[in-house]
């Protein structure tokens, strides 16, 4: 059941900073569930000091995931464009 919560969320959270970001027309549900669970991840090292624990869902960890999603895809666009929409 963990799993497919991951991939649900992440998902969300992919699409919603694709959204942000610009980026939606781009990008498909797989690479939208990418960026959330890789957004996820870095948001929690960025915001818990580099430690990753198993919180569970609130709004909080919810709203670090999607600033880790959206630092990932601004990351991303400045590489492949050399700036960030």
């Amino acid at each position: 059941m963990g799993l497919i919560l991951w991939l649900i969320v992440g998902g969300i959270i992919g699409w919603l900073a694709s959204i942000v970001m610009r980026t939606d027309a781009q990008q498909g549900i797989f690479l939208n569930i990418i960026v959330g669970i890789v957004g996820a991840f870095l948001g929690g090292l960025i915001f818990s000091g580099g430690s990753i624990n198993n919180a569970p869902l609130t709004l909080t960890s919810f709203l670090v995931s999607l600033v880790g999603a959206i630092v990932l895809l601004a990351i991303v666009n400045l590489v492949r464009r050399g700036r960030v929409r």
